[in-house]
């Protein structure tokens, strides 16, 4: 349920006093010259049964794991990166999910929470409805800049399915945190009651009423394109230097009042070639691999709508299991495989890598013995081929180590509804499920997977498009999610076909793109 496309999408807008600017790039080779400016580089089957729970029901929810039952964590901040102040019934599952999901390893750094605290404090004195904001809408309205005011924003808008969604808002979220920014998002109907409020006594909403209309048409041919009037010499980056000159409405990026951000990619990377966030970055991930997992589990938490369908089906197919299995599988249509060459592809892999047991085909399924271990498998995917052929085979034959293995599958919508609130719910809710595995097999290139696997903090096992003989999967370095379009481009040098492993080593194409190429050293 994520989406490819033949070239990367990034817009960024930049828009005050009634101007909007925005910038696109197509080309994954250009991505972050998106913006070149003298100090910043940037880019931009059983079925889920969705009937309203109660509140009553969902707090009586425990995990269970075979027998017993695991009681709320000492620890629910999950090491100071969840703020305290929330009303705990209002998003039971920001401090209820990490009860279902393997501990993390990764604790946040101390700067990173204090960060955080602080831009918490700055979101309440600046978010919606607040004297400041209605201060800076005015001169959002007024058509002409007066310069940096108190509260500068980054207002997101949605483009493409649910995982780059969330991908590109915890892009836009770092980028916010590093610029002293706030971040809003533009909620249309389709992501209504999917994500619980991150931030404590405010909304990260933005209102319905804010002045710029029809954001979702922002493309990048548009004549107020912040790169079209570069390129046009419209306005020039040095205008920061000019007190002489009225600007044109735009001013630095890093203090224009509105920055509109529209793209479906995970830049978090690119942020670690510019110079000026060097020093903040090392701070706040020491682990620089582990950017994601932290800002994905501060940021998202299922409202109680998607709690409950989440809990109901994990409850009923994955709870009693001794172990539990996700497999995440997204055919691209611009890349289309066969089926019975992916169905072989994860067998394959599942088997090599000792995630499921072979079966007996000479023997008939018989019947397990009380101690016999079980291993539950969550199939995710827009049909339902693979389940069924998973399934059978578990169902018709005996394993050869004795295992029970059961196969289930919440949904298959046969096609990708992203415009549709049921669609994401659903894909939400099977995101969520994913990410409480102990072993994650996903597909190559795919942000449905690449979420799961940071909300888990799990290495998956990924299946590459064009696998090697004898390599049906390769395990991930890292919790991180790929980087689909490292640039050829060199900041410090402003020169294009530069090897950027020299530049930031770090910065590569990462497993899913070729087969045992890292994304981070």
């Amino acid at each position: 349920m994520g989406s490819m496309k033949r070239s990367t999408s990034c817009r960024i807008l930049a828009a005050v006093g009634g101007l909007e600017a925005k910038l696109e790039r197509n080309s994954t080779t250009t991505f972050v010259m998106s913006l070149v400016i003298p100090v910043l580089c940037l880019l931009c089957v059983p079925f889920l049964v969705y009937r309203r729970p109660t509140l009553e029901w969902l707090q009586t929810i425990r995990v269970t794991a075979g027998i017993g039952s695991v009681e709320s964590p000492e620890d629910k901040s999950l090491g100071g990166l969840l703020p305290p102040g929330f009303d705990e019934s209002s998003c039971l599952s920001r401090y209820q999910a990490a009860l279902y999901r393997k501990a993390s390893p990764h604790k946040p750094s101390p700067f990173l929470v204090e960060k955080l605290r602080r831009y918490e404090a700055l979101h309440r004195k600046c978010g919606p409805n607040t004297e400041l904001y209605n201060r800076s809408i005015q001169q959002l309205e007024s058509d002409h800049s007066t310069g940096p005011m108190e509260c500068n924003y980054v207002v997101w808008i949605p483009h493409y399915g649910l995982g780059n969604r969330v991908m590109s808002i915890v892009s836009g979220f770092l980028y916010a945190l590093l610029n002293d920014k706030v971040l809003l998002i533009h909620v249309d109907q389709d992501m209504e009651d999917l994500f619980c409020e991150p931030f404590p006594d405010t909304s990260w909403v933005l209102p319905k009423d804010f002045p710029i209309e029809n954001l979702g048409e922002f493309e990048g041919d548009a004549t107020l394109s912040y790169g079209k009037l570069i390129r046009d010499k419209i306005i020039n980056n040095d205008m920061r230097f000019a007190t002489k000159v009225t600007l044109p409405a735009y001013q630095m990026l890093r203090k224009i009042p509105w920055l509109l951000l529209r793209t479906d990619e995970y830049f978090v990377p690119s942020l670690f070639l510019v110079d000026e966030y060097a020093e903040d970055l090392q701070q706040l991930f020491p682990e620089r691999t582990t950017v994601f997992h932290h800002l994905v589990r501060y940021l998202f938490h299922p409202t109680n709508t998607v709690w409950g369908y989440v809990m109901r089906y994990y409850q009923g197919y994955l709870a009693k299991a001794d172990e539990r299995i996700g497999i995440q599988i997204r055919i691209f249509p611009l890349v289309p495989i066969p089926f019975e060459t992916m169905l072989n592809q994860i067998i394959n892999c599942t088997l090599s890598q000792h995630i499921l047991p072979a079966i007996d085909p000479q023997e008939p399924a018989a019947a397990p013995s009380n101690a016999a271990k079980v291993k539950a498998v969550l199939v995710t995917n827009l049909n339902s081929g693979y389940h069924d052929r998973l399934r059978d085979m578990y169902y018709e034959h005996s394993t050869t180590t004795g295992e029970v293995i059961t196969v289930h599958q919440p949904s298959h919508e046969k096609q990708q509804y992203t415009d549709q609130r049921s669609h994401n719910v659903k894909a939400w809710s099977e995101i969520t499920l994913l990410s409480f595995s102990d072993v994650l097999v996903t597909t190559a290139w795919s942000t449905f997977g690449y979420v799961a696997q940071g909300l888990g903090g799990l290495k998956p096992w990924i299946l590459p498009r064009h696998p090697r003989p004898g390599v049906a999967c390769v395990q991930a370095v890292s919790t991180e999610a790929c980087f689909h379009a490292p640039p050829d481009y060199d900041c410090k040098a402003r020169k294009g076909g530069a090897d950027l492993s020299a530049v930031a080593p770090f910065v590569r194409h990462c497993e899913d793109v070729e087969v045992g190429l890292k994304l981070f050293d």
